[in-house]
C-alpha cells in the first residue's frame, strides 16, 4: 500500500528569513524522500497557507497524509487550530483522509542540538568558560497553556541533566513569567558569572530576535556578567530525524499524546472553566487564501481537542 504524503504543518511568522528556513527545511524533506509526496504550510502570517499546501497534494494525486506539526510544545496551535484547519480541508477535498502527529519536543535529538548551540556560543567569545562555570537560560515562546509551559520547564530539565551546565533556568519571550530580563536576574542572583540564553525556537523570526535584544539590554546594564545569545535550533540534521520519527508514529497511530496535564480535560488551579469547553480555533485567514495575518482583536480560545489526540 502507497504510504500517506506527508504534510509539515508551521505557524507562521512575520520575518520573512524565518519563513523562507521553514520552507527551504520542508524542501530538504521533499528531497531526503523522493518517493514520497512532501508538502509544508501555515496557519498564519506567512505563505504558503496550509490550505493551498493540501491543495498541492491533492492536485498530486495525494488521498492520504499524515500531518507533523512543526512546534515545539502542544499548546492551543497544535492542540486546535491546526486540527480545526486540517477539518476544514477535509471538507473541501471528499474522499481525503489523514493522520494528525504531535509535536517534536523535547526529545533527546532536540536536546542534542540545544546542547550544541549552546556549545557554539560558548567558543564564540573571547574567552570559553565551559560548561560548569555556565548557567543556561532557555527561553520558550510562552503560552495561556500552563501545559504548553510546563514543557520549556521539561526540556530546561532534560537539557540539564548529565551535560555538565552549572544550572539550566527558564524564561519566557511572551504571554508567560518569568520574561528573559527576570530569568537572567535569577540567573545572576544564583550566582553565575557566565549566562547563554538560548532560544527555544526552530528557525529566526521576530520572536528570537526579542529574546536577543532584551538579552543585549539586560547584559548592558549588568556587565559583571558574561551574557551571550545562542542561535535557534535550525535545520539540523537531527530535526530532519525527528519529522520522520513523527510522521512515521503518526502513520503507524502510535501517537502518545499527553492529558494528564491538559487544561481541556483536567481541573488545573485558575483554568477550571476550560474543561470541556467547545472547540473555538482562532481565525487564520491566511488559510484560505484571503490572507494573511491575525485577524484584529481575536482572542486565542481553545477548547476540547480530543480529535487531536
Amino acid at each position: 500500500m502507497t504510504k500517506p504524503a506527508l504534510l509539515i504543518a508551521g505557524h507562521g511568522t512575520r520575518d520573512a528569513a524565518g519563513a523562507e528556513a521553514f520552507r527551504a527545511f520542508v524542501r530538504v524533506l521533499a528531497a531526503r524522500t523522493p518517493g514520497l509526496p512532501v508538502a509544508g504550510g501555515f496557519i498564519e502570517l506567512s505563505p504558503p497557507p496550509l490550505g493551498e499546501a493540501v491543495a498541492g497534494l491533492v492536485d498530486r494525486g495525494v488521498r492520504r497524509f499524515a500531518a507533523v506539526p512543526l512546534m515545539l510544545v502542544s499548546a492551543g496551535h497544535a492542540k486546535g487550530d491546526i486540527p480545526a484547519a486540517l477539518a476544514r480541508e477535509k471538507e473541501r477535498h471528499p474522499g481525503l483522509s489523514y493522520a494528525y502527529g504531535r509535536p517534536l519536543g523535547p526529545h533527546p535529538k532536540l536536546l542534542s542540538v540545544l546542547a550544541r548551540r549552546v556549545d557554539e556560543a560558548l567558543a564564540g567569545g573571547s574567552s570559553a568558560p565551559g560548561r560548569s562555570r555556565t548557567t543556561v537560560l532557555l527561553v520558550g515562546r510562552g503560552s495561556t497553556d500552563p501545559d504548553a509551559n510546563a514543557e520549556v520547564h521539561k526540556a530546561a530539565r532534560l537539557l540539564w541533566e548529565g551535560r555538565g551546565f552549572a544550572g539550566v533556568e527558564t524564561a519566557f519571550v511572551s504571554l508567560a513569567a518569568p520574561d528573559v530580563a527576570a530569568g537572567l536576574e535569577r540567573c545572576r542572583r544564583l550566582g553565575a558569572e557566565h549566562v547563554v540564553v538560548l532560544p527555544y525556537f526552530l528557525f529566526p523570526g521576530v520572536l528570537p530576535d526579542r529574546v536577543a535584544r532584551q538579552a543585549r539590554q539586560w547584559a548592558a546594564a549588568h556587565p559583571a556578567v558574561d551574557v551571550r545569545t545562542a542561535a535557534v535550533i535550525g535545520a539540523a540534521e537531527e530535526l530532519v530525524e525527528l519529522v520522520a520519527e513523527r510522521y512515521d508514529e503518526a502513520v503507524a497511530g502510535d501517537l502518545r499524546m499527553n492529558c494528564d496535564s491538559c487544561v481541556y480535560r483536567v481541573a488545573l488551579p485558575g483554568f477550571e472553566d476550560k474543561v470541556g469547553a467547545p472547540q473555538r480555533p482562532h481565525f487564520h485567514p491566511g488559510e484560505d487564501g484571503t490572507g494573511h495575518g491575525h485577524r484584529p482583536g481575536h482572542h486565542h480560545s481553545h477548547g476540547d481537542h480530543a480529535h487531536a489526540h
